[in-house]
């Protein structure tokens, strides 16, 4: 058997606060769910996103312990070029998320920016190495064995 991608699931401390994050990066999220312990959301491609607050991890794993340090995944939201990796940049940080590093281009051909969602993960706008120069938005969470620049290598 082959194995297949189910869902990228995201452990949250502040469910509306991620959501709101999300939802400005534009993954469709309905309204309505920003209080719930488990929210997910399908993306046009078929790829789905899931969230759960630590609460709802603990009812099933009561030792769960959110991670902290470096960098331990990357997920990468195509933003269809690299001036929307500026635009999405600046909506992000105009809406109060931090802003970790500004867009820059990479040698060869991407553009990337990282901006921290509120459970500290790292965004990063990229364009897709295989196209012609677009951009992307990639959440890096941190581990402690790999620096947030290497979020995303084309």
């Amino acid at each position: 058997m082959t194995a297949k991608l189910g869902f990228i699931g995201i452990v949250v401390r502040d469910m509306a606060a991620s959501l709101e994050f999300y939802r400005a990066v534009g993954v469709p999220i309905p309204e309505g769910q920003d209080g719930e312990p488990h929210v997910d959301a399908r993306l046009e491609d078929g790829a789905v996103l899931a969230w759960d607050t630590v609460a709802m991890i603990r009812s099933f794993d009561p030792d769960y312990v959110p991670p902290t340090g470096g960098h331990r995944i990357a997920l990468a939201f195509d933003q269809g070029s690299a001036q929307d990796v500026d635009a999405t940049y600046a909506k992000l940080t105009g809406a109060g998320f931090i802003g970790k590093v500004e867009p820059w281009d990479a040698p060869w051909g991407q553009r990337y920016a990282t901006v921290m969602d509120p459970d500290g993960n790292e965004p990063v706008c990229a364009p897709r190495p295989h196209d012609p120069p677009q951009g992307c938005i990639t959440i890096a969470e941190r581990g402690e064995h790999m620096p947030a620049q290497r979020a995303f290598r084309p």
